[in-house]
């Protein structure tokens, strides 16, 4: 009998990645992604950036090719298919289902005037007391501008989407949605716990260019006779589980119940943290969406802190100041030989754009204490390390007068967790216990698959082959040291913002 697998796929803006999941073992059997270097982003005008949504099914294509040779698998060895997909986008299609534009993407800052402003008409009260976040630079605020910028296309719309609605309807032909990925669009009232018709008159969107809503955990739609032709899958094969990828990626490390966090550390970085009740932050430092389990009887919210000056300071920090060549692990070592708190060096780290968890100030990256009699580049790169990880505490702080507890963080072994500095001192400054595991976004597409398929009875089963690499506590022996350096970090960070 041949092996049986699910499928996820992670639309990213730098990649398309698929993975195959042997359903009995857990184990993933192939990986594979395209493009093998960075996918393109149009940038027509400066703070815009957008892709082509054909090019992310031509890139899925060609990675479940690649890992359905690898394994030898066929169409009728794949029992669901997972989805996971970069947040925020715009894809605008007509009532042959044809792509009307490119795709407006997450990291596209054109429509912020538009959230602004809706925000003053609306009142603050009125849009977090419903959308829970300012209306922003997300989904609505783009679909606003097209309406005001590009309105032939707009009267051609039939249905927006979000990216990895796009991918579901390539895959089944069928247009549709999940609660969460409204909310992520700001079109959900948690309230009213309904499409925000609010938002939706105060625009003056017609409620039909949103597609129905399916749950997240469900058979969503079948792979088509076409699809089937078109990439080898069998017909009928379930999409049953779609996702954005942060609720995603804490999908993938079995982060499901209030108190628990799922945390990344790549080029920026994430601490994302469900919550049982329906609370927002006042001043909107962090933004709260449904998460994957969310229903109208039960809440589960995703609180998600973004800092977007994070490992892009870590490669500024080894192309710049570490001697040429000196690889990441090697600056992980010089970092290490430095005391915490790094004799008084402290780092802002906040040199990759305006920071939400700062009420959208651009701080720029500021080094302060340097002694030229004393210091070295080696406290510039702990300090470095430091500073990132003291800006997550900071927005953790945000989360826990939301009502949040952060015992534990959860993470894959990637990226910045990969180094012994940047994890003991969060888990130290933070008091949480860090859990390292083995995992990726399409891994988690998959087994989110199985569980939406019925495959899976529930996460725990889906989850029980995840594997734990590390355990990271705080150490109490130098609790005063890392608290220390975290006070006189959030004085000058005091200084800088008035």
């Amino acid at each position: 009998m041949s092996k049986q697998y699910l499928l996820g796929f992670d639309v990213g803006s730098s990649s398309v990645k698929a993975s195959l999941v042997e359903v009995e073992s857990g184990a993933i059997a192939a990986t594979a992604f395209f493009p093998e270097s960075e996918a393109p982003i149009k940038a027509v005008k400066a703070g815009w950036a957008e892709q082509d949504p054909q090019m992310w099914w031509d890139n899925a294509k060609l990675s479940l090719a690649k890992i359905m040779a690898e394994t030898g698998a066929k169409g009728e060895d794949i029992k669901a298919i997972g989805i996971s997909y970069q947040m925020h986008g715009l894809v605008c299609v007509d009532k042959d289902k044809k792509v009307l534009r490119d795709s407006i993407i997450w990291c596209d800052s054109r429509a912020v005037p538009y959230g602004e402003k809706a925000l003053r008409d609306l009142g603050a009260e009125k849009c977090l007391g419903h959308l829970l976040n300012s209306p922003g630079n997300f989904t609505a605020a783009k679909l606003a501008w097209v309406k005001e910028n590009e309105p032939d296309l707009y009267s051609k719309i039939d249905k927006i989407m979000l990216p990895g609605d796009y991918i579901a309807m390539k895959l089944s032909g069928s247009v549709n949605t999940t609660v969460e990925g409204l909310s992520e669009g700001m079109f959900w009232d948690f309230k009213e716990k309904q499409p925000a018709q609010f938002l939706l008159d105060y625009f003056g969107f017609d409620k039909n260019l949103l597609a129905p809503t399916v749950p997240t955990f469900s058979v969503q739609a079948e792979v088509s006779r076409e699809a089937a032709a078109e990439t080898g899958l069998k017909e009928g094969t379930p999409i049953s589980y779609r996702a954005g990828d942060q609720p995603n990626n804490a999908v993938s490390l079995n982060v499901f119940n209030p108190g628990e966090i799922a945390s990344t550390a790549g080029t920026s970085g994430v601490v994302y943290g469900v919550l049982g009740n329906v609370n927002y932050d006042p001043k909107s430092r962090v933004n709260t969406f449904a998460h994957v389990n969310y229903t109208k009887e039960q809440t589960r919210l995703g609180v998600l802190l973004c800092i977007n000056g994070t490992g892009i300071l870590n490669a500024w920090v080894r192309r710049n100041v570490a001697p040429e060549g000196m690889s990441y692990s090697e600056m992980n070592e010089v970092a290490a030989k430095v005391p915490i708190g790094s004799e008084g060096v402290t780092v802002i780290p906040f040199g990759n754009g305006a920071e939400r968890v700062l009420e959208n100030e651009d701080l720029g990256c500021s080094i302060h204490g340097l002694n030229f009699n004393k210091h070295t580049r080696a406290h510039v790169m702990r300090a470095e390390q430091e500073g990132i990880v003291f800006s997550f505490c900071y927005g953790m702080e945000v989360m826990r007068q939301m009502g949040m507890k952060i015992n534990t963080i959860h993470a894959g072994k990637a990226n910045m967790f990969l180094n012994p500095v940047f994890r003991d001192t969060l888990a130290s400054t933070s008091g949480a216990t860090i859990e390292l595991y083995e995992t990726d976004g399409s891994v988690g597409a998959a087994k989110g698959a199985g569980m939406g398929a019925g495959i899976y009875k529930d996460h725990d089963e889906a989850f029980a082959t995840l594997k734990k690499l590390a355990v990271i506590e705080p150490d109490s022996r130098n609790e005063a040291a890392y608290k220390e350096a975290y006070e006189r970090w959030k004085a000058v960070l005091k200084k800088e913002l008035k």
